[in-house]
């Protein structure tokens, strides 16, 4: 019986490993105090929907709080990222830089050694 063989890239959350929330936590991470939704909409791109689908997987991961509020008289919703969620994502950036680090070297090797695939036209 063989063993099961493991990839690197099997360590990867994939809670955050969606480009889209990838997108999302990183402007979370990168402003610190929390976003209002309609400033990140506008860094992520993503439309309404398409941004609270995220933000609502990221909540019951406990990745993100989600705070509403009236704010002059208008709702508010502001999203941080928790504590625990930047830890988690924090040991997400550091498998993901092993596995990218191990791609390059592998990439390198086979580049040194005449194994590099050759590219293909398309037209």
């Amino acid at each position: 019986m063989t063993a099961k063989r493991t990839r690197p890239c099997d360590a990867l959350d994939r809670i955050f490993h969606e480009p889209n929330r990838l997108c999302v936590v990183s402007a979370l991470c990168a402003a610190g105090d929390g976003l209002v939704f309609t400033e990140l909409r506008h860094l992520t791109a993503l439309t309404d929907g398409n941004l609270s689908r995220h933000l609502k997987a990221l909540e019951e991961a406990g990745i993100v709080k989600i705070t509403k509020a009236f704010v002059r008289g208008k709702p508010q919703t502001t999203i941080r990222v928790t504590s625990d969620g930047m830890r988690q994502f924090a040991s997400y950036l550091e498998t993901l830089e092993k596995v990218l680090v191990s791609a390059r070297q592998a990439v390198a090797r086979d580049a040194a050694s005449g194994l590099a695939r050759p590219r293909l036209n398309r037209a």
